[in-house]
């Protein structure tokens, strides 16, 4: 394999290009022609710890940040349909892979708790019923937000087996929230907090969101210190992203200026107060795995869900992929009228060659605290990670360091995560990105 260079044009530009937490990113998927049967997709690959992953689309709210798969104020009605749709799904991807073991869960969104707690029941018999997974034997983490983490919720939450719970609390105050375009309210906040510790779930992760609007140093560690109460095993810091479709995005501002800053007083205070850093966004609480390792981008995972993705060695693939109101509205409303036989394909995706295998464990692997290890690498793919890529420009840049054992990020250059991912996208994946039709 020729040595690939990284693209110092964009480590020159913003620190803040793109949140690489999956490679490549969906805007890189393209409709599977013919559609592949799923049981020719998962064939040879292993399937004895696979992780699950469901996806529920909807949201109370939609915050002006937000970029996610999701709609607001979906009726029962529909509700009831997208389970339904779930279910058949379930029982086609089953079929087409019954020897399926899950070793790792989540349910994500949208927000998971949008369903009421017979809903969640629901979902969970379903999945039970009908994948075989048993929550209570694998870690499991579902997201929530504020307005919908009830104390019934959580009850079934933790009864079924969710071993983390993941907040979006993206700032403790009101004037902050608006600006987001999160209209909540610090007692609201500090409820669903009470709430979460009551129920006796392992992990609290609590979302922290910088670069809001008219934050300051002093409002950022104010959110911060309120965060820090809850002592939660987990806090992930997310530099706020305007994004082409969203709320904030239509208003035409920009939202630069203050982020690096925030990002170092808010790492530095986390530090400081006891936490590790796991990567640019996480911090966690230094002991054993307090609950579940929440990492659903390897390959060996199954999604379900009109937005969830499904990995495998060879192919990526899920459903159509839309930010729009109009466009999710309408991809949902088709999702939940397909027969069991549709979900036996793949539709949309992207297909790995042994080169772009090599980049995602570099990506993932690099955009982690600890690094790359070599030796993992080298046994896995037969070179040296550095025969295989050129990292001169983070060196020079002094944001990479080595030893014989790992290559890994220095301070600085974890800081800078958002360019040095974008920056190792291959040009396929960089080609296809841009010419997405963004809906």
């Amino acid at each position: 394999m020729a040595v690939i260079p990284t693209s110092a044009a964009l480590l020159d530009a913003s620190p803040y290009q793109h949140y690489v937490y999956a490679y490549p990113h969906k805007t890189a998927y393209r409709p599977l022609d013919p559609r592949p049967p799923l049981r020719d997709v998962w064939a040879g690959e292993r399937t004895d710890a696979l992780f699950l992953y469901l996806h529920i689309p909807f949201c109370e709210m939609r915050c002006g940040f937000c970029n996610l798969f999701t709609r607001t104020g979906a009726p029962g009605e529909l509700v009831s349909a997208y389970l339904g749709a779930l279910g058949r799904q379930a029982q086609a991807v089953r079929q087409a892979v019954p020897r399926a073991r899950f070793a790792a869960s989540a349910i994500g969104g949208g927000t998971p708790t949008y369903l009421s707690a017979a809903e969640l029941t629901r979902l969970f018999d379903l999945a039970e019923r009908e994948m075989g997974a048993d929550f209570r034997a694998m870690p499991l983490s579902v997201e929530t937000s504020p307005a919908t983490a009830t104390p019934d919720r959580l009850e079934v939450l933790v009864a079924r087996g969710a071993t983390r719970i993941s907040i979006g609390v993206q700032s403790f105050l009101d004037a902050e929230a608006r600006a987001a375009v999160r209209p909540q309210r610090r007692a609201e906040v500090e409820a669903a907090l009470d709430a979460i510790r009551a129920c006796g779930v392992a992990a609290l992760n609590v979302d922290l969101i910088y670069g809001i609007d008219g934050q300051t140093p002093a409002t950022w560690r104010e959110s911060l210190d309120a965060a820090l109460a809850w002592r939660p095993e987990e806090i992930y810091l997310y530099p706020l992203y305007v994004r082409p479709l969203t709320g904030l995005g239509l208003l035409g501002r920009e939202w630069d200026d203050q982020r690096l800053a925030l990002y170092r007083l808010g790492r530095d205070h986390l530090l400081a107060a006891g936490y590790e850093q796991v990567s640019m966004r996480m911090f966690r609480l230094p002991g054993p795995e307090p609950g579940s390792e929440y990492s659903c981008q390897s390959d060996g995972m199954v999604g379900l869900g009109c937005g969830a993705r499904s990995y495998t060695g060879g192919l990526h693939y899920s459903f159509e992929y839309a930010v729009g109101v109009r466009h999710v509205r309408a991809i949902i409303d088709d999702f939940v009228r397909l027969p069991r036989e549709e979900f036996g394909f793949a539709n949309v995706g992207f297909r790995l060659d042994d080169a772009e295998r090599r980049r995602r464990h570099l990506l993932q692997s690099l955009l982690q605290a600890r690094g790359l290890d070599r030796v993992a690498y080298k046994q896995r793919f037969g070179a040296d990670v550095l025969a295989d890529f050129d990292l001169a420009a983070l060196a020079d840049r002094g944001w990479l360091e080595e030893d014989a054992a790992r290559v890994r990020l220095t301070e600085e250059g974890l800081a800078h995560s958002d360019a040095v991912g974008p920056a190792l996208f291959s040009d396929r994946v960089r080609t296809l990105m841009d010419g997405y039709d963004l809906r």
